[in-house]
């Protein structure tokens, strides 16, 4: 198998806190000290506002690889929020691997904690809010540096610094660029029987496969 390993720059966690008007949301998180509880939906101490599109089971921690945050410095001449980990709402700030090497079902244990890739992040208006630039959340559909959704298989605690070490891989060929590129960045029709397959992967999350069935209707 193949052998994985992620740091972890900073675990981060927030409160529901108004973001647009009266309109709460826990986009603003800051990076927390010391072991952290690891439950079914998501870090002790973190918040959803929109439980509808945000939290649950299937998108109980969200990572987003440092990685990328030089691309995004380079395309915004330099923003505030790239100058540390946080900018895209995330709970792990890794390094280590992006979209291109994370598969579907990719489990990793996690201090304690055994969690599970089921998505990648779909990005919606409040990236565009929360850095007060219009596009980059089109940039993200274009260019499939979404961020990545966990589902916790075993509780346990975490903390900055701790290794997500890969510990099981069963679907090599659907890493998480792929199957953006298909279910969000437009690739649907080029790959229809790819599309039709995630409508039947009990490992994808709900949303997601909802979202294939729809595309393949």
């Amino acid at each position: 198998m193949t052998r994985l390993y992620l740091s972890t720059q900073a675990l981060l966690r927030g409160p529901a806190i108004p973001f647009r008007g009266e309109e709460k949301s826990a986009f603003a998180k800051a990076p927390t000290a010391g072991k952290v509880t690891v439950t079914r939906y998501g870090l002790e101490g973190d918040e959803q506002a929109d439980r509808v599109n945000h939290g649950g089971p299937d998108k109980a921690l969200h990572l987003y690889p440092q990685e990328h945050y030089p691309y995004w410095r380079d395309y915004l001449g330099g923003h505030a929020l790239l100058e540390s980990p946080g900018a895209f709402g995330e709970n792990i700030a890794s390094e280590g691997a992006t979209e291109a090497q994370l598969c579907l079902g990719d489990r990793f244990r996690f201090g304690t904690a055994l969690i599970e890739i089921s998505q990648g992040r779909q990005p919606c208006w409040k990236i565009d809010h929360r850095f007060g630039v219009k596009g980059i959340t089109a940039e993200i559909v274009r260019n499939g540096r979404c961020g990545i959704y966990f589902r916790v298989l075993e509780e346990g605690s975490a903390q900055a610094g701790d290794q997500l070490e890969l510990v099981e891989r069963t679907l090599p060929d659907w890493t998480i660029e792929r199957l953006f590129r298909l279910l969000v960045g437009g690739g649907a029709k080029a790959d229809m029987a790819a599309v039709r397959a995630l409508a039947d992967m009990d490992v994808l999350a709900e949303a997601w496969r909802q979202r294939a069935a729809q595309l393949t209707a």
